[in-house]
Protein backbone atom coordinates (compact mmCIF):
# COMPACT_ATOMS: atom_id res chain seq x y z
CA UNK A 1 0.00 0.00 0.00
CA UNK A 2 1.66 3.63 -1.00
CA UNK A 3 0.42 6.96 0.40
CA UNK A 4 0.98 10.49 -0.96
CA UNK A 5 0.82 12.60 1.83
CA UNK A 6 0.80 16.39 1.26
CA UNK A 7 0.36 18.79 3.94
CA UNK A 8 -1.94 21.48 2.55
CA UNK A 9 -3.64 25.00 3.47
CA UNK A 10 -7.00 23.43 2.31
CA UNK A 11 -8.09 21.33 -0.01
CA UNK A 12 -11.31 19.95 -1.83
CA UNK A 13 -12.19 17.48 -4.25
CA UNK A 14 -15.07 17.60 -7.07
CA UNK A 15 -17.22 14.81 -9.31
CA UNK A 16 -19.17 16.40 -12.00
CA UNK A 17 -18.07 19.83 -10.73
CA UNK A 18 -19.87 19.33 -7.44
CA UNK A 19 -17.68 19.66 -4.12
CA UNK A 20 -18.14 16.37 -2.34
CA UNK A 21 -15.27 16.45 -0.21
CA UNK A 22 -13.40 19.93 1.32
CA UNK A 23 -10.84 20.10 4.27
CA UNK A 24 -9.31 23.38 5.90
CA UNK A 25 -6.05 21.93 6.79
CA UNK A 26 -4.21 18.73 7.45
CA UNK A 27 -2.92 16.01 4.36
CA UNK A 28 -4.32 15.50 1.29
CA UNK A 29 -3.72 11.46 0.79
CA UNK A 30 -3.49 9.38 -2.28
CA UNK A 31 -3.77 6.10 -1.54
CA UNK A 32 -2.76 3.30 -4.06
CA UNK A 33 -3.72 -0.38 -3.02
CA UNK A 34 -1.54 -3.22 -4.55
CA UNK A 35 -3.03 -7.19 -4.76
CA UNK A 36 -1.29 -8.33 -1.61
CA UNK A 37 -2.58 -5.30 1.06
CA UNK A 38 -4.17 -6.37 3.66
CA UNK A 39 -5.61 -4.56 7.27
CA UNK A 40 -1.95 -5.24 8.95
CA UNK A 41 -0.61 -2.65 5.64
CA UNK A 42 -4.32 -0.48 6.51
CA UNK A 43 -2.94 -0.59 10.29
CA UNK A 44 0.41 0.85 9.50
CA UNK A 45 -0.10 3.44 7.16
CA UNK A 46 -2.88 4.85 9.64
CA UNK A 47 -0.45 5.02 12.87
CA UNK A 48 2.51 6.06 10.70
CA UNK A 49 0.47 8.60 9.13
CA UNK A 50 -1.38 10.30 12.42
CA UNK A 51 1.91 10.34 14.02
CA UNK A 52 4.25 12.40 11.39
CA UNK A 53 6.07 15.31 12.90
CA UNK A 54 5.30 17.57 9.89
CA UNK A 55 3.68 20.58 10.92
CA UNK A 56 5.62 23.00 12.20
CA UNK A 57 5.91 24.52 16.12
CA UNK A 58 6.26 27.76 17.26
CA UNK A 59 10.36 27.93 16.41
CA UNK A 60 9.21 26.84 12.96
CA UNK A 61 10.37 23.40 13.20
CA UNK A 62 8.09 20.43 12.04
CA UNK A 63 7.30 18.83 15.60
CA UNK A 64 3.70 18.48 15.61
CA UNK A 65 1.76 15.75 13.99
CA UNK A 66 -1.58 16.01 12.54
CA UNK A 67 -3.18 15.32 15.52
CA UNK A 68 -1.62 17.66 17.40
CA UNK A 69 -2.98 20.32 15.10
CA UNK A 70 -6.35 19.14 14.87
CA UNK A 71 -5.56 18.18 11.47
CA UNK A 72 -8.38 17.18 8.59
CA UNK A 73 -7.83 14.68 6.08
CA UNK A 74 -8.78 15.13 2.29
CA UNK A 75 -8.32 10.62 1.26
CA UNK A 76 -8.59 10.00 -2.46
CA UNK A 77 -8.00 6.03 -3.79
CA UNK A 78 -5.28 6.32 -6.70
CA UNK A 79 -4.82 3.28 -8.34
CA UNK A 80 -2.47 5.00 -10.71
CA UNK A 81 0.30 4.95 -7.95
CA UNK A 82 1.14 1.22 -9.26
CA UNK A 83 1.50 2.38 -12.80
CA UNK A 84 4.60 0.25 -14.45
CA UNK A 85 6.21 2.26 -16.83
CA UNK A 86 9.16 0.02 -17.83
CA UNK A 87 8.06 -0.78 -21.29
CA UNK A 88 6.51 1.39 -23.44
CA UNK A 89 4.79 4.66 -23.27
CA UNK A 90 1.55 3.34 -21.77
CA UNK A 91 1.71 2.50 -18.67
CA UNK A 92 0.46 -0.92 -17.02
CA UNK A 93 -1.44 -0.86 -14.00
CA UNK A 94 -1.74 -4.73 -13.23
CA UNK A 95 0.04 -4.13 -10.11
CA UNK A 96 -2.99 -2.31 -8.68
CA UNK A 97 -5.70 -4.33 -6.45
CA UNK A 98 -8.87 -5.13 -8.45
CA UNK A 99 -11.76 -2.92 -7.39
CA UNK A 100 -13.38 -4.24 -5.47
CA UNK A 101 -11.00 -5.26 -3.22
CA UNK A 102 -9.39 -1.72 -3.10
CA UNK A 103 -12.54 -0.39 -2.00
CA UNK A 104 -12.28 -2.29 0.83
CA UNK A 105 -8.88 -1.91 1.85
CA UNK A 106 -9.98 2.35 1.34
CA UNK A 107 -12.44 2.26 3.47
CA UNK A 108 -10.94 0.81 6.29
CA UNK A 109 -8.12 3.04 6.09
CA UNK A 110 -11.12 6.00 6.46
CA UNK A 111 -12.83 4.18 9.01
CA UNK A 112 -9.56 3.65 10.95
CA UNK A 113 -8.19 7.45 10.49
CA UNK A 114 -11.78 8.44 12.22
CA UNK A 115 -11.29 6.15 14.90
CA UNK A 116 -8.26 7.88 15.91
CA UNK A 117 -10.65 11.12 15.66
CA UNK A 118 -9.06 12.44 12.65
CA UNK A 119 -12.01 13.94 10.76
CA UNK A 120 -11.94 12.19 6.96
CA UNK A 121 -13.38 13.88 3.56
CA UNK A 122 -12.89 11.85 0.50
CA UNK A 123 -13.30 11.47 -2.88
CA UNK A 124 -15.78 9.29 -4.86
CA UNK A 125 -13.98 5.45 -5.13
CA UNK A 126 -13.32 4.86 -9.13
CA UNK A 127 -14.76 8.47 -10.07
CA UNK A 128 -12.81 10.62 -11.89
CA UNK A 129 -12.22 13.55 -9.78
CA UNK A 130 -10.82 16.84 -9.95
CA UNK A 131 -8.76 17.53 -6.91
CA UNK A 132 -7.54 21.08 -5.92
CA UNK A 133 -5.02 21.64 -2.85
CA UNK A 134 -2.49 24.64 -1.87
CA UNK A 135 0.06 22.82 -0.99
CA UNK A 136 1.82 23.85 2.40
CA UNK A 137 5.50 23.97 2.36
CA UNK A 138 5.45 22.29 0.19
CA UNK A 139 5.73 18.92 2.10
CA UNK A 140 4.88 15.67 0.29
CA UNK A 141 6.16 12.61 1.52
CA UNK A 142 5.69 8.74 0.34
CA UNK A 143 5.25 5.82 2.58
CA UNK A 144 5.06 2.40 1.40
CA UNK A 145 4.21 -0.19 4.17
CA UNK A 146 6.50 -2.85 2.24
CA UNK A 147 8.79 -0.70 3.09
CA UNK A 148 8.04 -0.55 7.31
Amino acid sequence: MKAVIQRARNANVKVDGKVIGDIKHGFVILLGITHDDNEEDVDYLVKKIIHLRVFEDDNEKMNHSLLDVNGEVLSISQFTLYADTKKGRRPSFIQAAKPEEANILYEQFNEKLRAEGIVVETGQFGAMMDVTLTNDGPVTLIIDSKEK
